[in-house]
């Protein structure tokens, strides 16, 4: 009976060693989400910021490689190209100049302190002997606008464009509008535009103001507000 009970125990004791104790899945899979989300693992992780900058230069590394794998001559190959580029933009820089703005027509005329039509006048005369014709340009249409206002043809107006000065001007003065509208654009081209006037453009400038100076006003026509 004894050794019954002894091979009995025996056997107990060997099924306790072989029979493997085992967690159920979802709570082991909790606990260890439990403990990595513990912030001591996250002390060193990256913020969201250098997240985006790895991924975004992981990127552009596999995309240069794939470009040096595709090019003959690998890396080589691709430092030729991007230089063949390089000195072809520079080229195409010198050959057309700088790269010219879009015209405006929204900048005001007179941004200094205000000055009479003759001083004006003046100025662009001393441009134009020094072939400084963007600077000729500005001045003498800035010395036309004010003759008329002089003249009381015209309402003063210092925040006035050039081209609301030509088409105010070309009401009263209508066998000279188209050319006051191509005095304004000139302005304009010079100003904001970033173009460098010339001789022609000046000169023409100077014969329209000193043919405005003899020019017979419509008194009719004229725009509301001015005086006359």
């Amino acid at each position: 009976m004894r050794g019954s009970t002894t091979a009995f125990g025996q056997l107990i004791a060997g099924s306790g060693d072989d029979i493997p104790v085992s967690t159920p899945r979802g709570p082991a899979r909790e606990a260890a989400e439990r403990e990595l989300s513990d912030p001591r693992y996250h002390q060193h992780d990256p913020n969201p910021i250098q997240r985006a900058l790895n991924w975004f230069w992981e990127r552009v590394g596999e995309l240069l490689d794939t470009a040096s794998g595709t090019t003959p001559g690998g890396w080589i190959g691709l430092l030729a190209i991007a230089a063949f580029v390089l000195l072809l933009v520079i080229a195409l820089r010198m050959r057309l100049g700088a790269v010219r703005r879009t015209p405006t027509t929204g900048g005001t005329l007179f941004t200094d302190t205000p000055r009479t039509a003759a001083e004006h006048r003046s100025a662009a005369e001393a441009h134009a002997t020094a072939t400084r014709w963007s600077q000729a340009v500005q001045d003498r249409m800035r010395a036309i606008v004010l003759a008329l206002e002089e003249r009381a043809l015209l309402t003063p107006g210092p925040g006035r464009t050039a081209g609301e000065a030509a088409n105010e001007a070309g009401l009263v003065l209508p066998a000279h509008a188209d050319r006051l509208r191509t005095a304004a654009r000139t302005f304009d081209d010079v100003t904001y535009g970033g173009r460098t006037g010339t001789q022609r453009e000046y000169a023409l400038l100077s014969t329209l103001d000193t043919d405005l100076q003899q020019a017979k006003p419509q008194l009719d026509n004229t725009p509301t507000g001015s005086r006359g």
